[in-house]
């Protein structure tokens, strides 16, 4: 392999890049994003992604609704967003441009494949002509046309590929390009290929070509007169990987049962976008993981209850849909007390819904989708990488209040990436777990005694003494036997949900970005941090009186929070959904939150905030009265 070359034309500094490349959902686009995003966090950038893709496993070819998209932004500065306008976009058919093209600033620059502009893929994309042909579109934007498939054929034709294998290559001969433009090395994609292509000689061959193909069409070309270039980024000192949400989740889910020396138990079944946590961890067999996929969501999660009572670290993963089936088996797992964890990686709904987008709408489902009174403990990473502390978290809750946790993840932060600074395990905090190694003879095993945290005992079945009754039928207090009494049912309930409300009482105070008090406060939970935190501190370097509280913990919430929201003239929620997180906090605080909501599939934009915000700012002005309510002057 011969090392990565490098350019002799102009090269232009710039802090920050962001690219999006679209295509058929068979065009490897999503592959020469990662590729991308992984050269460079390498390079030291800051790095931040949003792929998108449709729902089918091979959508129509040509059309719309087909288009396979990944945006990757790299800066040299610290990033929260993938961005919200593009400075350069990659094309391979009409159908990605005309859904994408809005999206790309002006003045930035088109790459079309233009041998995929052709009469019958304008008819698939429902377009009259040539898009590549408007007046408006050189006017506005730069526009460079490559033949790449054209050329890819010939930069492959010695290695004797069908035209149909050839084809294929295109996506690197677009990568090639795209890494000679914003002076990405090729040398981990070099790599890339022979670790993915070695047993295939021919193949592997031919995608280096088309690689380097496309990285000397963009050194010889008249159509760029130069390249870009973004520096390293001055993050925290230690050592970093590119990590996805769904496999931040997975090595924090393995760190948990590693921390608490439990082996782990994950019990599942197949659903997007909560699939690839199963996928990678299958990968740690040697950790003690044991991945079960079952034939349906409720065998999944009776599994994992199962698993739990058995005294092994247990947990279950799935989307809306499948978090509506295994609803009365985690009813049942808070009935019967036992540590587990129940991961909801949240997508489009309702129904079915759009399984490929993400959304914020099943927050309400998780508080109170069961029969009864069932509350439980509900935690929300707010990016790719902290996916990986909410899993320990989570456990840690789990094990010290014996019972079901809830993980809101959402598609976002599951298929999103970012750099991530590998921690010391030897520094993290264990999860002590301890068991009742046997009864008093002389005194019977109280399976409901409680502790300080209102905890009863985590008994392992078979062992000798401790034999005791477990059901979903209510139980006596302390005996755990079967109780209709209506006295022990008040009882039994008003405790369970204390043990909940107790954890407030463990967690950290909500803190602030921006002062505790002032006009506007924005509160944000999920995948909307990054956009959020970004728009919060614009409008901050704007001038206004703006701060931000981010929510991980959403049931119990921080015990501080209602006294934070009451120092501000307006409170601000924006969220993917209609305003769940909203009613809670009306309900919860009696502070009447303001929404900003949105559901289309799509994370906020920054500059949407930011409208939004500076909309409230500009009438928060005029105080507030000392119990919090805003004058009408406000």
């Amino acid at each position: 392999m011969t090392a990565s070359p490098t350019t002799i034309k102009d090269v232009s500094t710039v802090s920050g890049i962001t690219v999006r490349l679209a295509g058929d959902s068979g065009d490897g686009m999503q592959l020469l994003g990662t590729q991308l995003t992984n050269t460079s966090a390498l390079a030291g950038n800051d790095v931040a992604t949003f792929p998108d893709f449709p729902a089918e496993i091979r959508a129509p070819r040509g059309t719309r609704a087909g288009v396979s998209g990944f945006q990757v932004r790299f800066a040299s500065e610290e990033i929260f967003t993938p961005g919200d306008h593009l400075d350069a976009l990659v094309v391979m058919n009409p159908a990605a441009m005309v859904t994408n093209l809005g999206d790309l600033r002006k003045g930035g620059i088109l790459i079309a494949n233009e041998d995929g502009f052709n009469e019958k893929e304008f008819k698939l994309a429902k377009v009259e002509s040539n898009p590549l042909d408007a007046n408006v579109i050189e006017e506005v934007y730069r526009v460079i046309k490559v033949p790449m498939t054209a050329l890819t054929r010939e930069a492959v034709a010695a290695h004797g590929l069908s035209q149909k294998i050839a084809d294929r290559c295109k996506n690197f001969f677009a990568m090639g390009l795209v890494y000679w433009l914003f002076g990405r090395s090729l040398d981990p994609t070099l790599r890339f290929i022979q670790d993915k292509f070695g047993k295939k000689p021919d193949i592997a061959a031919a995608n280096e070509a088309a690689l380097r193909a496309g990285w000397a069409y963009g050194e010889t070309t008249e159509a760029f007169g130069e390249s870009y270039q973004v520096e390293a980024a001055e993050l925290e000192k230690g050592t970093y990987r590119n990590m996805m949400g769904n496999q931040a989740l997975a090595w924090g889910l393995v760190a948990a049962s590693k921390l608490s020396s439990k082996d782990m138990f994950y019990g599942t079944y197949p659903i997007t976008p909560a699939s690839d946590i199963l996928h990678e961890l299958t990968r740690f067999k040697n950790f003690g993981v044991r991945t079960f996929q079952a034939e349906d969501e409720i065998a999944a999660v009776c599994a994992t209850i199962g698993a739990a009572f058995g005294g092994t670290m247990a947990v279950t993963a799935s989307s809306g849909p499948g978090i509506a089936l295994k609803a009365e088996a985690m009813g049942l797992g808070m009935m019967l007390e036992l540590p587990m964890i129940v991961i909801n990686v949240q997508r489009g709904g309702p129904s079915t819904g759009l399984p490929t987008k993400t959304e914020q709408s099943d927050l309400l489902q998780c508080m109170f989708g069961r029969n009864g009174e069932s509350p439980l403990p509900i935690l929300a990473p707010r990016s790719p990488g902290d996916c990986f502390d909410i899993a320990v978290e989570a456990w840690r809750i789990a094990t010290e209040c014996m019972c079901p946790v809830v993980i809101l993840s959402d598609g976002y932060i599951a298929n999103g990436s970012e750099p991530w600074k590998i921690p010391d395990v030897a520094k993290l905090p264990k999860i002590v777990v301890t068991h009742p190694e046997g009864a008093d003879p002389d005194e019977p095993f109280m399976p409901y005694a409680r502790d300080e945290n209102l905890a009863r005992p985590w008994a392992i079945p078979g062992t000798e003494g401790l034999m005791h009754r477990l059901g979903g039928l209510e139980k006596e207090d302390g005996t755990g036997n079967v109780s209709y009494d209506p006295a022990n049912h008040q009882h039994m309930t008003d405790t369970r949900a204390a043990k909940v409300s107790r954890i407030a009482e463990r967690i950290p105070d909500q803190d602030v970005y921006g002062e505790t008090s002032g006009d506007v406060l924005v509160i944000s939970w999920g995948g909307t941090y990054g956009s959020c935190h970004t728009a919060v501190r614009n409008c901050r370097n704007a001038g206004h009186s703006v701060s931000h509280a981010h929510l991980r913990y959403i049931n119990p919430m921080p015990k501080n929070l209602g006294e934070l929201m009451k120092g501000f003239n307006k409170v601000v929620v924006p969220e993917l959904n209609t305003g769940q997180l909203r009613m809670l906090l009306r309900a919860k605080h009696l502070v009447d939150c303001i929404g900003v909501n949105k559901i289309q599939g799509k994370p906020f934009a920054v500059s949407e905030l930011v409208e939004a915000i500076e909309e409230h700012v500009s009438t928060a002005e005029g105080g507030k009265s000392k119990t919090g309510v805003r004058s009408k002057a406000g």
